[in-house]
């Protein structure tokens, strides 16, 4: 007696950024071997390179600086003719200052965390997200963090953004039509490079990306318009 076979997952079009390395990669490689077509960025061009040689077609792969605007009009023109509207838009990218009263923090490292971790997810957002709406469909994903709800010291620049990202996404799940959501998203704590400049070798009792992937990846798929607005987390 033969059985009927259950339907193939549907193919989404993922856009990360921040694929160099940590959540980004580990996403990137995770979607990719459940059958989804990865876009992505990063700044540094080797592992970006790399990541599209071991990927390769029809996955796409570019560096790019979220944090210059022209940089992205470029790019977001090249992907949206090539790939068309994503269907998911993961804002993945950041950085994270390092541990300084903020006072001591100087102000071109000030800047650079505002330009990537803000002003990098606005233009992302302003060069893909008209594509989406003209689609009538999508899930922008901004990634927040629990200091995005918290604080604690000597990362102020930090929680700043992502109490920015928390405001900024939820006023722009009101502004969405029907059919789009906007989520910010508390990926948890993970063993990364940006949590070992904060805790250390602390970092190394929490989950590296990779086992993290395995279950984020599900969840940012499971993602609707029933979830517009919703500060939401990994567990």
């Amino acid at each position: 007696m033969m059985t009927a076979r259950k339907p193939a997952p549907l193919q989404r079009h993922v856009l990360i950024t921040g694929v160099s390395r940590g959540l980004g990669r580990a996403m990137a490689e995770e979607f990719a071997r459940l059958g989804h077509v990865v876009i992505g960025c990063g700044r540094s061009r080797k592992p970006v390179a790399e990541l599209q040689t071991r990927l390769g077609a029809p996955h796409r792969f570019d560096a790019v600086d979220v944090a210059g605007d022209a940089a992205v009009k470029a790019w977001s023109t090249v992907v949206l003719k090539s790939h068309g509207a994503p269907d998911l838009l993961i804002n993945n990218a950041a950085l994270v200052n390092r541990n300084a009263p903020l006072w001591k923090v100087p102000a071109r490292e000030f800047d650079a965390v505002i330009d990537v971790n803000i002003k990098g997810v606005a233009n992302i957002i302003r060069h893909f997200v008209p594509a989406m709406v003209k689609a009538g469909r999508g899930v922008i994903v901004n990634f927040s963090s629990g200091w995005g709800r918290a604080v604690d010291a000597e990362v102020a620049p930090y929680c700043a953004t992502k109490w920015a990202i928390e405001g900024l996404t939820r006023a722009l799940a009101q502004e969405l039509p029907a059919g789009l959501a906007a989520v910010p998203l508390n990926p948890g704590i993970i063993d990364t490079a940006m949590l070992r400049s904060c805790f250390g070798d602390g970092a190394g009792g929490y989950a590296g990306p990779e086992e993290w992937a395995l279950q984020a990846v599900p969840f940012l798929l499971s993602l609707g318009p029933r979830h517009n607005g919703k500060p939401l987390a990994v567990e």
